[in-house]
């Protein structure tokens, strides 16, 4: 969608993104929450860039990831994807998975639907557009690197949320009711 965008556009909104405290997990409501999940995936790295392949640009299917360190007492994980760098007010929600079972786990490539990929039943929320899908990154031309935070939240009760929940309502059950976060951020720039 924005890869259309004049480059000249994309270098004037270069640095007018939200920022990093603006996303969830570096919410100050999640400070006290212990940082002990670890998250990573076989195609992706922290502080890295986003091989081409999981964006707008390439086949638009969700990475493949894996967490460990999550807490004995956990009932249920919540994933989160947002664009810290995205030109809007608020961050660009790419993913919401709501429930996810408590424990070690991983989701494959392509496990969440989006334009590339039908992917496997999940409770996903709604991104940005309103979807139930996986929103591939697509930062403007010219806009530099857009950092993308992954999220994972061990909660000690199911969210009690429907299918396509939002962000900010999911902002709300996470406070007092999450036991361990983890993230990593990558970071993707339009060739």
């Amino acid at each position: 969608m924005l890869e259309k965008l004049p480059h000249i556009i994309g270098q004037q909104l270069r640095g007018k993104g939200p920022g990093l405290d603006k996303t969830m997990y570096f919410d100050p409501a999640h400070a006290a929450v212990p940082e002990s999940i670890q998250i990573s995936g076989p195609a992706l790295t922290d502080g890295q860039s986003i091989p081409a392949r999981y964006t707008e640009d390439g086949e638009k299917i969700s990475p493949p990831l894996t967490w460990t360190g999550v807490p004995a007492g956990a009932r249920s994980l919540v994933l989160a994807i947002e664009d810290a760098d995205s030109p809007t007010p608020s961050p660009i929600v790419h993913a919401l998975v709501l429930d996810l079972p408590a424990g070690d786990g991983r989701l494959e490539e392509g496990d969440l639907p989006s334009k590339g990929s039908e992917g496997t039943p999940h409770k996903l929320g709604k991104n940005t557009f309103l979807k139930t899908c996986y929103l591939p990154p697509d930062p403007p031309p010219g806009g530099g690197a857009h950092r993308y935070v992954f999220q994972v939240y061990a909660l000690d009760q199911p969210t009690g949320l429907n299918e396509g929940a939002g962000r900010s309502v999911l902002n709300e059950v996470l406070q007092g009711h999450t036991l361990a976060r983890g993230c990593f951020i990558a970071t993707y720039e339009r060739p």
